[in-house]
């Protein structure tokens, strides 16, 4: 078999150098709800191993993700300082990814019932029918 690049299972947000920061905030948004930056630095540093990240860190990762769809403002809070800091929660998409990177999909084939079965591939076809065709010309 040659060397090259195998084809990876995971979903694009959970690959490369961000995937660990990513995981976490979704995790962290899931489970304690919407937050601001500044919290969602706090909870990020309780984890062991980022423990290291600095604010400027989170704070981009978290607006990278809002740029992607992944993460949307749902509101402003008012701070101590008076200052006016966003709010951020997760969004539909980020729900399926986070859902997608842990159900195994060869398992799911081989031991999903039939009415599961289809209406998954119901869903997935009606989405497919909404992207655009890769054309070669």
């Amino acid at each position: 078999m040659a060397r090259g690049k195998r084809k990876s299972k995971r979903l694009q947000v959970f690959k490369g150098r961000e995937a660990k920061l990513n995981y976490t905030i979704f995790q962290i948004l899931a489970l304690k709800g919407p937050l601001t930056i500044y919290d969602i630095h706090k909870e990020v540093k309780t984890r062991r191993r980022l423990k290291h990240l600095r604010y400027a860190t989170v704070n981009k990762r978290v607006r990278s993700l809002e740029e992607s769809g992944y993460i949307k403002k749902k509101g402003v809070k008012k701070t101590k300082a008076g200052f006016e800091a966003s709010i951020y929660e997760l969004s539909a998409k980020a729900y399926l990814a986070l859902l997608l990177s842990q159900i195994n999909l060869d398992r799911f084939i081989e031991e999903a019932e039939d009415d599961a079965v289809l209406s998954a591939l119901a869903a997935l076809s009606s989405a497919a029918q909404l992207l655009p065709m890769d054309r070669k010309s």
